[in-house]
Order: structure tokens, then sequence, then C-alpha cells
């Protein structure tokens, strides 16, 4: 099994190190036999390319390839143009993996593939904030994901991509793209394997009140696409998922006092549990407006059509 491990960045160079270094010291199995780091580098602006260059020789396994900022979308896309392995792997640039993740994958799809060949493996993500170790960090019940297509961490033979027809590139704001081609993969009748055993850490940055403009606008955003994903496949699972519906206006209305608890009315509350040393429960009850927002933008983009 030849794998491709594709990778989508933009300006995460910090914790991009710490992906590409994990990838290089993977443990040696018999049914990997090769794999290859394909990153393809977003039109970043804090020095990804320099970077590459000068470390080149550290990363024997990774070739990259540029695009201008198109989006997560059209740069898998690229790298799966790219690509020379049989089985492609998708993650993110700041998902740190441990050293049996190849070997964990490869194990899952030759077990399931004695049975189908029409299936996938979507390993374990587990969310972390902490940048010096985020492999110390133990899993969690919010890191669990019910997702049936995600990109943080799957893996599938390249000639099913091709098949479904990549990822559409009409999702260039944030969200969806990989869920939409997850329902037409779907439709191919391909079966997610759950592979927990292939365990990549995705760091993000301890919550702060700074990051809230950057959310609210990544929420709206998220409720953009997902009624272009409804758009494409107009059924109730995507209205459920997208939170198109009479059930999520009334949950996130009333939790959220009708949008009254938001980012300014609750920002005393957040700074307080984040100085309490519990920026994770900050955000998590930041998720109530948030949501919120979500639902508004979906509605608000659905009655544009």
């Amino acid at each position: 099994m030849f794998f491709s491990v594709i990778i989508p960045t933009y300006n995460r160079l910090p914790i991009l190190k710490k992906c590409l270094t994990a990838l290089e010291h993977q443990s040696n199995h018999n049914s990997v036999e090769n794999y290859e780091v394909i990153l393809v580098d977003d039109g970043s602006t804090d020095g990804t390319l320099k970077w590459l260059q000068d470390h080149q020789l550290e990363f024997p396994h990774v070739r990259w390839f540029c695009q201008t900022h198109q989006g997560p979308a059209a740069a898998r896309n690229l790298g799966v143009q790219q690509a020379e392995g049989d089985t492609i792997i998708f993650i993110d640039s700041d998902l740190v993996v441990t050293e049996n993740f190849l070997k964990a994958h490869a194990t899952a799809l030759i077990q399931a593939s004695k049975i189908s060949d029409r299936v996938f493996t979507y390993g374990r993500v587990i969310n972390t904030c902490n940048f010096e170790y985020p492999t110390a960090e133990p899993y969690k019940i919010t890191d669990f994901s019910a997702a049936y297509f995600a990109t943080g961490n799957v893996a599938i033979a390249r000639h099913w991509l091709i098949e479904a027809g990549l990822f559409d590139t009409q999702f260039h704001l944030y969200g969806w793209e990989d869920l939409e081609l997850g329902v037409r993969l779907k439709k191919l009748g391909l079966t997610l394997i759950k592979c927990p055993d292939a365990v990549g850490y995705h760091w993000h940055p301890p919550f702060a009140l700074e990051q809230l403009p950057n959310l609210i606008e990544r929420e709206i955003q998220r409720g953009r696409m997902g009624v272009l994903f409804y758009q494409k496949h107009p059924s109730l699972e995507v209205k459920l998922m997208i939170q198109m519906t009479i059930l999520h206006q009334v949950l996130w209305g009333i939790l959220s006092v009708g949008g009254r608890l938001n980012e300014r009315t609750m920002a005393g509350v957040l700074q307080w549990l984040i100085n309490q040393g519990k920026p994770q429960l900050a955000l998590e009850i930041a998720r109530i407006f948030l949501n919120w927002y979500n639902v508004r933008a979906v509605y608000a983009a659905y009655r544009e059509l």
C-alpha cells in the first residue's frame, strides 16, 4: 500500500513543523510499501515556503506545491492530482500524528477489504491546546465525531475520489466541502470504518476573547456554505447537518435569549473563566451564541436564493 498524505496549509507554520516532523517518524510496517507527504500551500504569507526550502533535507517524504489562496477544496484537489500513491490520507496542517498512524490506517483498510473494497477509514482526532506536547492530551467525550467523511483524519483509495469527482471548489468559504464529497461517496456505496488506533492530535490555541470576531465570521461563512450544501443535496439529512430546521432556530434562540447573550454581554463571564484557567469551558459556553450566528446566517443565505 502506497500512501499519499495530503495536507493543505495556510499560515500555520509553527504547528506545521510539528505536523511534518511527526510524519517523518512513522514506524516501519510491511503493509506500508511507501508513503509521501503532499503539502499544498494555499497562498501562505507567513514564510512557509521559505522554511520548506531551507529544511527540505529534513523532510525527504515531503513534496510541496503552491496555489493562490483558493481554499482547502482546491488545495486538496491539487494534492490528489499530484499524488503518486494508490491510497490517499487527508489530514490538516495543525494535526500531529502518532508513530503508528500509517500502520493503523493500513491494517484497518486491509482487514476491511477482505469483505469489500468500498471502504475508507476514519481515524481518531483529539483536540488539544498543548503546543509543546500535543500528543499528551487524553481522549475526551467532546472529541467524538459522528461525521461520515471528514478530512481531519481519513484514508481512502484514490480511485474512489476520482470517481466521486473530488472536492467541489464552489465551497470556497469555511465549511462543508468534505461532508458534501461524503454524500457523493455514500451514493457510491462506500462504508466508513472507524480506526481509533490512527490517532491525530488537533492543535488549536487556548480560547481568548480576541478570537471571537474570527470565530463569528467563520460561523457566518459556514452558514452560507451550508445553504450551498443543501442546494446540491436537498434532503432532511443535510438540513439537520447545517442546522436549517425550526428545531435549531428555537433551540439556539432560547439558549442565546434571542441573541441577547452574545460576545458583548458574555465577555465578562468568558474572561473570568479564562482567568480561572478554564478556556475550554469558556469556548463551550461561547458556542451557544456562535451557533446562533450560524443559524441566522443559514436562513439569511437561504432567503437570498
